[in-house]
Order: structure tokens, then sequence, then C-alpha cells
């Protein structure tokens, strides 16, 4: 094999339908000059067979079995292993472009940078969606300190980072990955990706961001969690990767920049995991962030992907909304709570008082609600999301995460109050 550019490191668990098209898609890469390190993570399934399989056929391929201790852990046992000069991750249930290291390869060399990002594809039930960064260009060592940081985590709208938090659509380089990966605590089970993309970001003196699409991530629906079944534990996971961000980033941002960045962020991982309503079990009140809507509101959901799919699950349980109807313009064959997704066309404006538009991309918010005022839908009553800082400060605070976002063991949600 000719001198190893880029070692593509797959973390693979529990994942056997979809492993043999992810790794047939890396074979098959227009540039050649790369080694595939198949991290087996304690895998039940016939994962384990399926990547010796393959390593037996192509001398590119290395494989590492090991004990499940958390995708961070593989990723770490990947990067230890890697002899390229950069580090790609590709999730074992995704695939990839012919030319996707080709492409990263290219604008890595061709502009002298530590980090790539690209667009991606977003596959859900079949039907595939383009994900494209709004935040693009090249930008030099003042310039990530400037511009790129200050809003990489959060840019003021909701749920959207100005660096996307995915590994899988960026090509890093294994010398600068090495210098703190390794050392980024196991116990980061929950957003394992932003820890290492935002912590990279420091260590930059240039990088590129393109909307060039060339990966399929798969949005599986069996891997989808419908509502928070252990709020104190997620809760406590998110603390973690919120204290590690923190300590991290602190010499590089201001005080002030970095308390709201990440105030935001994790404000939006709870609301979207949460399904938005947050109930408080000690006086049985229920946070509420769709500004105007109250309980028993008819409400009109659109999306019927992660976060939609969350508002319908935590609704069938806490019984708080009337949710008359669950409309998607790429509309799924699914059913929550009696709700089945309908397309755009079936609402009238008198059955329902409030619209929802359940979508992490401000973006596409602008164009569904464009859409729906083509069909006749009145702007009034779609909804929009709270953003109030010190409500939103008052409500972490009831969940008992600190001022520097740790948390408190023992604590009282008496404080939660509905919007």
């Amino acid at each position: 094999m000719d001198k190893v550019e880029i070692s593509v490191i797959v973390p693979i668990h529990n994942i056997e339908p979809y492993l043999p098209q992810c790794i047939e898609s890396l074979l098959v890469q227009s540039f050649t000059n790369f080694e595939l390190i198949l991290v087996d993570n304690g895998s039940p399934d016939n994962c384990p067979e399926i990547c010796d399989r393959y390593a037996a056929t192509d001398s590119r391929i290395r494989v590492i079995h090991k004990e499940n201790h958390g995708l961070l852990s593989a990723r770490k046992a990947g990067l230890e292993k890697a002899k390229g000069k950069y580090i790609a991750y590709v999730d074992g249930d995704d695939w990839v472009d012919i030319f996707y290291l080709d492409t990263l390869y290219k604008m890595a060399e061709a502009n002298d940078s530590d980090l790539v990002v690209t667009g991606h594809f977003r596959e859900f039930d079949g039907k595939i969606e383009t994900i494209k960064p709004s935040f693009t260009g090249n930008y030099d060592a003042s310039e990530i300190r400037s511009l790129v940081l200050p809003t990489a985590i959060y840019n003021g709208h909701f749920c959207e980072h100005n660096v996307s938090t995915y590994v899988w659509n960026k090509l890093f380089k294994r010398e600068l990955l090495l210098k703190y990966v390794l050392d980024i605590p196991n116990d980061i089970i929950m957003g394992e990706d932003a820890a290492i993309t935002y912590t990279y970001l420091t260590l930059c003196n240039h990088i590129t961001i393109c909307d060039i699409p060339i990966y399929y991530y798969r949005q599986r629906p069996d891997s989808i969690v419908k509502s928070i079944e252990n709020p104190e534990m997620e809760y406590r996971r998110l603390s973690h990767l919120l204290v590690f961000l923190r300590k991290k980033l602190s010499p590089y941002l201001s005080e002030d920049n970095l308390n709201v960045q990440l105030t935001n962020y994790l404000y939006s991982l709870i609301l979207v995991r949460s399904g938005g309503l947050i109930y408080n079990e000690d006086d049985n009140t229920i946070f509420n962030p769709f500004l105007n809507t109250s309980k028993g509101s008819k409400i009109v959901v659109y999306s019927s992907g992660s976060f939609g799919q969350h508002i319908l699950s935590t609704n069938a349980k806490l019984n708080f909304f009337n949710i008359v109807r669950w409309i998607d313009i790429d509309f799924h064959n699914m059913t929550i709570d009696g709700n089945s997704v309908q397309p755009l066309g079936s609402i009238n404006n008198d059955e329902f008082d409030f619209l929802i538009i359940a979508t992490t991309h401000p973006v596409n918010y602008e164009q569904i609600k464009s859409n729906l005022q083509l069909i006749g839908i009145d702007e009034g009553k779609i909804v929009q999301i709270g953003h109030d800082g010190d409500i939103i400060k008052k409500l972490l605070k009831s969940l008992g995460f600190n001022s520097d976002f740790s948390r408190n063991l023992n604590f009282s949600s008496k404080e939660t109050e509905i919007l």
C-alpha cells in the first residue's frame, strides 16, 4: 500500500444490517491512499465477523476488537492505531460518496487546513434531504478566534451552530487530535462529537467550511429516543459535556460569550430531546417553551423528524396539548399516539389554534413557514420557541444545573414555571 494519507476510523456497535454498505462505500473511494480502521466496540451481533471477513480481502483494512466502553472510547482506540496525516470518522450505519475522501483531502491540501467541514445528506425512511452549512469559507487563526469560536456552538438561532457538532463530516489532522482527544473523559457519553469538535477548533490555524454534501447520514427510526426515560441521568450526562467544554474553551472566549453559547446549547439539547415540554413531578407544573400556547391548545405539529417525534411522544405522556394533526412536506408512514403523518394540504386554519414547526434548522424553519403561508396558513398561528435568557437560566437552575453547568445531585424543581 502507498503512503497512508488518511486514516478512516469506523466505530461499530450493533449495526449489522448497515455495516456492509458503509464498508463497501469506503473501499470504492476514488482516493486510494488511505487505511480503514474498523473498531468493533463489543458488538453483540455479527459485526465482528463482518469486519474480519472484509479485512481478509483488503490489505487497507485493520480491525480492532474491544469491549464496549462507549463511542468515545472507540474513536480513541482507532486514533491510537492510525498512521495517516489526516483522520476521517465515519459512523458504521452511514455511507459516503465515492469522492468523499478525494474532496476532503483536496480541500485540506489546497488550503493548508487543519480542519475541513462539509455538508451532508440526511437519509430517513428511504428519503434523502440535503443539509448545507450556512457559515462557509476559509478562516485563518485570527478569524477563528474572532469569528468562528464566538459563534461555533450557538449563533443566535435556536439549535443552530456555525460549526456542526458532528465529527463525521470533517477531516482532522492526526497530530492535532492526538494533543487532547485521548484525554477526553470517557464519562462523556452524550455529545461526544461536540467534545471533540469544539475543543479541536482551539488548536486550528486554518479551517475550511464548504457546503458540498458528500456524506450520507442515516437517521434510523429505531435510533430515535422518543422521550427522556431518566431525566436525572440525562442531565448528569449533559453536565459532564458542558463542564468539559467550559473548561477547555474558557481560555479562548470571554466569560459572557462562553456562557451564552453553552447556556443556549444546553437549552436546545434539553428541549429537543424532551419534546419541548418538561414535567416537574414536585409540583405538577410543565415548562412549555412554545410561545402563546397553553394547556389544551389545539396544535398541528410540522416535521416527522426527531424533534417532531419527541413532541408527540412526550405529549402522549403528559396530555398537555390537543394535537389535532401531524404534517410534513416529506411525510413518512408512521403513527404516534394515534396521529399519522399527513401532507401539508390536509390542514385548514379553522381546525387548530397553533402550529409548531419542529425543525432544528433555522433556514428550514423560514422555508417551511413560507410554504405554509403559500397554502393559506395564518402566520399568526405559527409558533416561536421562547428565547428569554432569564427564563432559560431559571429553567436550568430548576433542573439542578449550577452557573458553571455542574450538577446538584439533590435538587428541587419548585421554580419551574409554564412560559
